[in-house]
C-alpha cells in the first residue's frame, strides 16, 4: 500500500532503528540503559494514499490531529539508548491511545450489530479509535471506513504497536525488576490556575506509576525551568490503563510537552526551542533511571 509521509526506519539520535514494523519503528534494546521504555504514539506521519483521497479536510487536515514531531523529543533519549518505539501511520488512521472498542455507527460504517462498544467523552467528541470529527476543522472523511477496514486496521497497527511495548516492558522488567514507560505527547498551548503549562505529566491519578515516580518526574521537569501540572487537564489514556501495572513494578506515566515550546508559529516544524525540550526527556529519562533502576528482579511469578 502506497504512503505519504516520512521515510521508514529513518535513522534517530545517530541511531538506525532494530526493528522496522508497519506499524512502528524500535530504537534500542530493552533494559540496555535502564529501566526506562519510551512510546510515542501520536507522532505518526504516514497515510495510506487511499486514505487521503477519502479525507475531506485533505492531507493538511489529518495532520492537524498529529502530535506534531513529538518524535523529535526522543532524539536524545534515544542516542542514550533508551529504548524507544515510535508509531509510523498518523493518528488519523488510527488512534493508538484509544481501546479497541471506542467505535461507533458515527466513525465507522456497517457497524454489527452487538460488537461490543465503550462509549467514552473522547468518542463522543469525534476522537474515538478511528477519528471522524476534529473540533477545529469539523468532519474528516467523505465516507466513514468499513467495519472490516477498521478491523484490518486493529490487526496491521493497534495490536502489534501495543503488544510490543508489553513485551519491551516485560523483558524490561525482568533485568531490572521493573520497568517505567514514557508514553511521549505534545499539546496545544494551555493555561492553569497559575498561568500558562508547559508539561502535563499523567498518572492516572496514581493508578499507572507510583508517587514517588510522578513527583520525582516533576521535579526533573521543573529543574528545566518548565511548569508542570499533574492529571490536570490530561491524566493519561487507554496506554497507561494498559500498561501501567504498579503493583507488578511496572510503571506508566504520560507526558504532554506543550508544542509551542518546540514547534514554529505555525506549530508545523521544528524551532530553536526543541533543543531545550529534547535535553529535558533525555535528562528525565536518565535520571528515572538512576533513581529507580537499582531494584532486584522479581522471583519468577
Amino acid at each position: 500500500m502506497r504512503t505519504t509521509g516520512v521515510t521508514s526506519g529513518r535513522a534517530m539520535g545517530g541511531c538506525e532503528p532494530c526493528l522496522v514494523h508497519p506499524a512502528f519503528c524500535q530504537y534500542g534494546d530493552p533494559g540496555a540503559a535502564g529501566p526506562v521504555v519510551i512510546a510515542v504514539p501520536h507522532a505518526g506521519r504516514e497515510y495510506p494514499a487511499d486514505l487521503i483521497a477519502r479525507a475531506r479536510v485533505g492531507l493538511q487536515g489529518l495532520q492537524s490531529l498529529e502530535d506534531r514531531h513529538a518524535d523529535l523529543l526522543a532524539t536524545d533519549a534515544v542516542a542514550a539508548g533508551h529504548c524507544t518505539v515510535i508509531a509510523r501511520r498518523g493518528r488519523a488512521v488510527l488512534d493508538l491511545n484509544r481501546q479497541e472498542g471506542e467505535i461507533d455507527g458515527a466513525s465507522v460504517a456497517d457497524l454489527p450489530h452487538g460488537v461490543p462498544m465503550r462509549a467514552t467523552a473522547k468518542l463522543r467528541g469525534g476522537l474515538g479509535l478511528v477519528p471522524h470529527r476534529y473540533h477545529s476543522i469539523g468532519d474528516l472523511w467523505l465516507r466513514r471506513p468499513s467495519y472490516e477496514e477498521v478491523v484490518a486496521r486493529i490487526r496491521d497497527i493497534h495490536t502489534p504497536y501495543h503488544g510490543r511495548i508489553a513485551g519491551l516492558l516485560e523483558e524490561t522488567r525482568s533485568i531490572h525488576g521493573m520497568a517505567i514507560l514514557i508514553d511521549l505527547h505534545s499539546m496545544p498551548p494551555i493555561r492553569g490556575q497559575g498561568g500558562p503549562v508547559d508539561v502535563v505529566l499523567g498518572d492516572r491519578f496514581g493508578q499507572s506509576a507510583s508517587a514517588a515516580i510522578t513527583r520525582r518526574a516533576a521535579e526533573i521537569v521543573a529543574d528545566h525551568g518548565f511548569s508542570v501540572a499533574i492529571n490536570a487537564p490530561y491524566a493519561g489514556g487507554y496506554t497507561l490503563e494498559r500498561h501501567g501495572r504498579p503493583n507488578r513494578h511496572v510503571h506508566a506515566l504520560q507526558v504532554e510537552v506543550d508544542r509551542s515550546l518546540y514547534l514554529d508559529t505555525a506549530l508545523m516544524e521544528p524551532d530553536v526551542g526543541a533543543a531545550r525540550c529534547i535535553r529535558m526527556i533525555a535528562d528525565l529519562a536518565e535520571r528515572l533511571a538512576a533513581s529507580f533502576g537499582e531494584q532486584q528482579p522479581l522471583a519468577a511469578e
